[in-house]
């Protein structure tokens, strides 16, 4: 379980805080989805859920473990953050996910550490690209990339900013289907920041709304009301069913 206490941050001491007294918490085998508007904090969020920009108010735990008294290795072995923007690496699709390994490896990888990363290459359909330099695929191919380098950490906590941004339809599903699926199996607690809201309702178990530095809502589908919706991104919606599953529907010149 991960639990986010009354998390509070500012890039300076002068500035206003991006952040304040952000509270909850991420159950085991469940997905959550971060929304708000552009600005509203997520992206920081997740870095200060990983101790990229340690909040100068508040505590993460980790299984009832301090992550601001975590070793960077120990983090990393807790803890796996996919950026929204990922440089291009110089090295092989294989090497690239084998080194989601590292936390844990002590001398060389070993036998154990390499079919990790075939598995998670086979789930992601990966196997074509194994020998391929990552600085030559695609946005969205090196992004999928990026998130198997993550799920070969084995993390408790999974942060994804973003990751379906690069992505056509299929792959947006197919990505999606597999963080999932990859939660349910390993127990991983998942956080995602994610803009498509029908995306987000179809994956994810749980949804927290930021505005103005704050919580807005937390909850599972039924904090996902056309009154909450509206007031976060100020955008008129009518949420509809087809075939069992809700479907959110914008209607922006509607008052």
């Amino acid at each position: 379980m991960i639990e986010i206490n009354n998390i509070s941050f500012s890039y300076s001491r002068t500035s206003r805080n991006i952040l304040e007294n952000v509270s909850f918490d991420i159950q085991k085998n469940r997905c959550i989805a971060i929304l708000g508007n552009n600005g509203a904090g997520k992206s920081t969020l997740l870095k200060c859920i990983d101790r990229i920009c340690p909040a100068q108010k508040g505590v993460v735990f980790v299984d009832g473990e301090n992550v601001y008294k975590m070793t960077n290795n120990v983090i990393a072995q807790n803890i796996a953050y996919v950026p929204q923007n990922n440089k291009s690496l110089n090295m092989t699709v294989f090497d690239a996910i084998l080194l989601g390994r590292k936390p844990y490896i002590k001398w060389d990888s070993t036998s154990e550490d390499k079919q990790i990363v075939c598995d998670i290459m086979q789930k992601m359909e990966l196997d074509d690209f194994a020998l391929r330099n990552v600085s030559e695929l695609s946005g969205g191919e090196a992004q999928k990339v990026m998130l198997a380098r993550a799920l070969a950490q084995e993390p408790k906590l999974l942060l994804l900013d973003e990751p379906t941004s690069n992505l056509d339809p299929r792959n947006q599903h197919e990505v999606l289907q597999i963080v999932k699926k990859i939660a349910q199996e390993h127990n991983t607690c998942v956080a995602i920041i994610i803009h498509d809201l029908n995306l987000a309702i179809r994956y994810c178990d749980r949804f927290i709304f930021l505005k103005d530095s704050r919580v807005f809502s937390y909850g599972g589908l039924e904090t996902m009301t056309p009154e909450n919706i509206e007031e976060v991104y100020r955008i008129h919606i009518h949420i509809i069913e087809y075939m069992g599953i809700p479907v959110i529907v914008p209607f922006p010149d509607e008052k």
